[in-house]
């Protein structure tokens, strides 16, 4: 049988990027993701509603994450769930279920991200890239097949 864990969020960052290291010298990024929905109830009044997503990046990911992501930063970010838990120091057992990130993709302005590529995945090489730049035609126009995403 078939299974499937993926999730993917597009919302604005609630805090930057917290980069850690681990013991063993891997790097781990830890952030959240606000997302909204709005809707109308059984009444007609409009309602909103807010979700917070907690995520984690890895390795590489994590500190291109670290670079870009800061508070109120527009972000698509796709991974896998996963729930841990573990016991507080008041002895209560607690859990947390996070979205452990595969591609994280900037959706802000560069000017608000440092200049970094936008789109960012762990599957990508581990150098980093170059600013990416608007091409544009003689007229002056952006060129959308030039446009990364």
């Amino acid at each position: 049988m078939l299974n499937l864990n993926r999730a993917m969020l597009i919302g604005n960052s609630t805090r930057d990027a917290e980069l850690r290291t681990t013991p063993n010298g891997r790097s781990v990024a830890s952030f959240a993701v606000a997302t909204n929905r709005r809707y109308q109830d059984a009444s007609g009044e409009r309602k909103d509603e807010v979700q917070f997503h907690e995520i984690v990046a890895w390795g590489k990911l994590a500190e291109i994450a670290g670079q870009i992501i800061k508070k109120g930063t527009k972000v698509y970010v796709e991974g896998r769930l996963q729930t841990r838990s573990w016991e507080g120091q008041d002895g209560a057992k607690r859990e947390r279920t996070e979205i452990i990130a595969d591609n994280i993709i900037a959706l802000s302005p560069k000017s608000e991200n440092a200049g970094y590529e936008p789109s960012v995945s762990s599957s990508e090489p581990s150098e980093e890239k170059a600013p990416a730049k608007e091409e544009k035609d003689d007229d002056g126009e952006i060129n959308l097949d030039d446009i990364p995403f």
